[in-house]
């Protein structure tokens, strides 16, 4: 291969314009794997302590006893965040009214706040994976087009019109589409593979909320039940 037409070459004697268009694709694909590296690490370990607070839960363990082992509410996460601040709302609310319908309503209210906050830690950052996979293209075209826009003005300044004089911008024009390319294919296979686990996990959580909700719901029963008698 002719050395001026390597690629090193080609992006070291490439323009200014052309350039900053390479080092800005490059910059976001570096920072797209750090989110992508970042993010599986924090969803792998949510599907872990979510597996594991589940297998405490549904263990028989009584449930005063389980809220006085969890931490604080800065320190949980998944559905042991949820369960912490449904039960602690229930504790709160159940000395001071009698009806069992407010207390629920206290409870879902609760979750539904820690499960909100829950759904933003999980898809923190996803929507940079997504602005660079669908971003990268445009800037990686714009690149080819600014060189070969440089193609067309060096063989209008040629005396002679031949494929040397222009393929070195032609190759240079597509190296930025490919860069586009590079940075954008990456960020949306793992922007939708992060988003399927987190709706995954979400749904998990919002199913253990219900059947939280419904054993609360079963013990006011039975504490109106015993007050009838």
């Amino acid at each position: 291969m002719n050395d001026s037409l390597s690629i090193p070459h080609l992006i070291l004697n490439a323009s200014l314009v052309v350039q900053l268009v390479m080092l800005l694709l490059i910059v976001g694909s570096v920072a797209s794997w750090a989110v992508i590296f970042q993010r599986g690490f924090v969803l792998r370990r949510a599907r872990k302590a979510h597996r594991a607070f589940e297998d405490r839960f549904w263990s028989g363990v009584d449930l005063n006893e389980l809220y006085r082992v969890t931490p604080a509410e800065q320190d949980v996460e998944g559905a042991e965040h949820l369960f912490r601040a449904g039960f602690r709302e229930f504790n709160r609310l159940l000395p001071k009214t009698r009806s069992s319908q407010a207390i629920l309503d206290g409870v879902q209210r609760a979750m539904r706040v820690a499960w909100s906050r829950e759904e933003e830690r999980l898809n923190q950052h996803l929507t940079f994976l997504a602005t660079v996979a669908s971003a990268s293209p445009y800037i990686g075209l714009f690149g080819t087009v600014w060189g070969i826009m440089g193609s067309f003005m060096g063989l209008s300044m040629a005396q002679q019109a031949t494929l040397s004089t222009v393929a070195p911008w032609i190759a240079e024009a597509l190296i930025a589409t490919a860069m586009g390319l590079f940075a954008a294919i990456p960020a949306v296979i793992f922007y939708n593979r992060l988003s399927a686990l987190s709706s995954r996990l979400l749904g998990q959580y919002e199913d253990f909320a219900e059947e939280f909700h419904s054993i609360l719901h079963r013990n006011l029963q039975g504490r109106d039940e015993r007050d009838a008698a």
